[in-house]
């Protein structure tokens, strides 16, 4: 059995689009942005009933997934020790008889995402690999540390080796409407991240509108975000279609007019292969296939893997296994 996929997993080296270096704050196009809450809401109902996949197609598209998650443990009793084994189920995310079976070799996640202190353990156990370390930093999850502590937290987990730096962003720059203080913000977080590139997490659960979501995604391209991501996965409300969708117009709205690719990341409660799937079939719908590549798409996820491979196993084997034949290290 051999799986085949129009845009098959990890065919493109990481981070090779050239990076957004952002532009002026422009308020007009800010202003602009509007939000039709029951149309976006209709839209992203549809999708997971008429975007089914099935079979070998949908065993292609969940190897996809898998190339595409920031493999996640942001926990108060992380060690040293699960950090080495979730970079070890990073390398090898499948069991290898599953990847025989499908036909399969050389897949790996898209980057392991860790607190600033489990840097370095993830840095020595990923060492040979092209997986990427990436921290989050400015006080996650809240952002309401000192800004000159944000900004060196930035800078410390950059030279201990992460090159990904997920930031969040202060959610009252939003609230009050204050974007020229929410770009300042940003443009700061991007100088002292370096080459590292930079994930912005809107935190959209805390936003109060769709409206103010599509208005900070954009705002925070403008300030050069190399990502927009949905939350920390600490908010009541995380990850959803319809604000992936409002990030997601922003997004193609922002090269159309610039020409600069940005990438987007759904992280918090996005633990299912179908859900994946969906997110999957949106991003292609409404940007194409070129974001279905781990330097332009990425799920924050600690137990989507664990299904995934549980239904690649259904899709080889033709029976379900329990969730504890695949745990994360």
């Amino acid at each position: 059995m051999s799986v085949t996929t129009e845009t098959p997993p990890n065919t493109l080296p990481l981070h090779i689009e050239a990076r957004n270096p952002g532009m002026a704050l422009d308020m007009d196009w800010v202003r602009a942005v509007q939000a039709n809450t029951s149309a976006i809401e209709r839209r992203v109902k549809s999708l997971p009933g008429r975007r089914s996949v099935k079979k070998d197609y949908q065993a292609a598209w969940l190897l996809k997934a898998i190339s595409c998650i920031d493999l996640t443990t942001l926990s108060g009793d992380d060690t040293a020790g699960r950090v080495a084994r979730l970079c070890a189920k990073a390398r090898r995310p499948v069991r290898d008889d599953l990847m025989q079976a499908l036909g399969f070799e050389g897949l790996t996640v898209g980057a392991v995402c860790v607190y600033h202190e489990m840097i370095a353990p993830a840095v020595a156990a990923l060492e040979g690999t092209n997986i990427p370390v990436a921290a989050v930093s400015t006080g996650f999850p809240a952002g309401l540390t000192p800004f000159e502590l944000r900004l060196e937290e930035i800078r410390q987990s950059v030279a201990a080796g992460a090159s990904e730096i997920d930031i969040v962003i202060s959610r009252r720059q939003v609230l009050t409407g204050d974007w020229q203080a929410l770009y300042d913000e940003m443009r700061a977080y991007r100088e002292a991240c370096g080459d590292a590139h930079i994930k912005t997490i809107l935190a959209t659960g805390e936003l109060g509108s769709l409206r103010n979501v599509g208005r900070a995604s954009l705002v925070c391209m403008m300030a050069g975000a190399d990502f927009i991501k949905t939350s920390t996965g600490k908010e009541s409300v995380n990850a959803t279609l319809p604000v992936s969708l409002v990030m997601i117009r922003a997004i193609r709205d922002y090269y159309e007019r610039t020409g600069f690719r940005v990438g987007n990341k759904p992280a918090g409660g996005i633990s299912k292969a179908k859900d994946a799937l969906v997110y999957l079939s949106l991003m292609k719908e409404e940007l194409g296939d070129r974001w279905l590549q781990p330097d332009l798409f990425r799920f924050g996820a600690s137990s989507l893997l664990g299904d995934i491979e549980r239904q690649l196993e259904h899709h080889v084997t033709g029976a379900y296994s329990a969730g504890y034949r695949h745990a994360m290290g």
